[in-house]
């Protein structure tokens, strides 16, 4: 047996009518594609309900797998003690995915347990499945800040497990769309919001798992979705398989989006391989960019690799342009592994006799050495994106309105505590927000008195 079915749901308390209390009725197209949605997987008769949740335990750099034999929860949280669930959690493949997910370095397992009740992602699918079944067991898994690549193979991991205890399965990806979709919905407007909901449905509705890789994280931030990762591994649970995919409904009237979405296999298609046609046109860009990359990043990127794969430092070559030789500048290697921050440092000004020595030096303490990440492995190299910025010499400023995120960076100063932010990062869209992350990095709280420098890069 395999996974029967998948579904994409959303979670508003709201649609409970003990929480909602006649306001439910504002998102009835939800309920009526819910209820189909449950007459569906009561007809399937799963033997086990695999649901991944944005409101289960969340870490940055590993997936939480609930542990046990059982879980309760109730909606009290939203007035509702009434509604409440005693599930059975089925243990024996959530051991099959963990050790699945050891073999293949996907850092997931039940390790890390915070609140062992169920969470409301979790409950809102499984109010309306167990109006109409009753039974099956549960598996309950969280998200992660991974890039949606290891979430993907998670999913994978998932079907595998699945397939190696003959389960009968059905896949629920519980996740709500924009947050950002009206000016009085609870994250206000933002532009990127009804894009992300249209593309979203567009993608799901055809069944297009493919395209999921083609939302950017910054994106995806600024539209405030929250469950386009449990999107993913329930894309990853269905690799390789043709689907038949129909939207149910989409609705935004309280201002956060709501879609449901059905996908059913039909059949063996190598061609719906996702993640490998994903990671081979990666592989073939990033090939292509290093190939036409300019020397900054190509000292960088020699710096990295030697002392990654044999702890040597190079030496500064022959043949770079004379004003790296010549030129003492602070600079900023930045490292990106699909689309996520995987290493950064720098320095503010020159602490060695040339640019190009400075490069070398900050290239290996990015790679190795920035505490908020693990050392890069020699695997990961070919999968790496790196930049490199030459800082200009930081100018004092007297106010917030002699920035300008695009052009400026900035250094933010109180005492002996200093945050350095460069200019035009993905997801800085305001002078505040930049002093604001400089602040943080820097230690330094929002009532303590500041100084601000500005600078400008030359970026590679």
């Amino acid at each position: 047996m395999s996974i029967e079915a998948a579904f994409a749901v959303p979670h508003p308390p709201l649609i409970i009518p003990e929480v909602g209390r006649g306001n439910e009725s504002q998102v009835e197209k939800t309920i009526r594609a819910y209820e189909r949605a449950a007459d569906i997987i009561a007809a399937a008769a799963p033997e086990t309900i695999i649901i991944s949740s944005p409101h289960s335990v969340m870490y940055s750099d590993y997936f939480h797998i609930s542990p046990g034999n059982k879980a309760s929860g109730s909606f009290s949280g939203f007035g509702a003690a009434s509604v409440r669930f005693d599930e059975e959690y089925d243990d024996e493949l959530v051991r099959a995915v963990e050790k699945a997910a050891e073999s293949c370095g996907i850092p997931a397992g039940t390790l890390g347990e915070k609140d062992p009740s169920l969470d409301h992602g979790t409950m809102v699918p499984l109010y309306f499945i167990r109006r109409r079944y009753s039974g099956g067991k549960i598996v309950r898994v969280g998200l992660s800040g991974l890039p949606f690549t290891e979430h993907y193979r998670l999913g994978q991991v998932i079907r595998g497990a699945v397939n190696s205890l003959g389960r009968r399965a059905v896949f629920v990806a519980s996740g709500d769309l924009s947050h950002r979709l009206r000016d009085y919905g609870p994250y206000g407007f933002a532009p990127e919001g009804p894009e992300y909901d249209r593309r979203i449905m567009d993608v799901l509705g055809r069944g297009a798992f493919g395209e999921l890789f083609d939302f950017s994280e910054a994106f995806c931030d600024k539209a405030g979705e929250c469950g386009h990762r449990s999107f993913v591994i329930m894309a990853g649970a269905m690799d390789g398989i043709a689907v038949k995919a129909e939207a149910l409904s989409h609705e935004d009237v309280t201002g956060v989006g709501y879609g449901v979405c059905t996908f059913f296999p039909e059949s063996e298609d190598r061609e719906r391989r996702f993640l490998d046609v994903y990671l081979g046109k990666r592989k073939a860009e990033l090939e292509v960019k290093k190939a036409h990359s300019d020397p900054y990043v190509r000292l960088a990127v020699s710096s990295l690799e030697s002392y990654i794969l044999g702890r040597k430092r190079i030496q500064v070559p022959e043949g770079l342009p004379t004003e790296m030789y010549s030129t003492r500048a602070g600079a900023f290697v930045s490292i990106h592994k699909h689309g996520q921050l995987r290493g950064c440092i720098g320095t503010i000004a020159p602490t060695q006799d040339s640019v190009a020595e400075e490069i070398i030096e900050n290239a290996i303490s990015a790679s190795t050495k920035d505490p908020r990440f693990e050392p890069i492995t020699p695997d990961e190299l070919q999968w790496l994106e790196v930049n490199v910025d030459v800082l200009g010499e930081p100018e004092e400023i007297d106010s917030p309105e002699m920035l300008d995120v695009k052009r400026y960076g900035v250094i933010v100063t109180s005492g002996n505590k200093r945050g350095l932010l460069l200019p035009d990062l993905d997801g800085v869209d305001s002078v505040e927000q930049q002093i604001d992350i400089a602040r943080r990095k820097g230690g330094i709280g929002a009532h303590e008195k500041i100084q601000l420098r500005r600078f400008e890069v030359v970026r590679h």
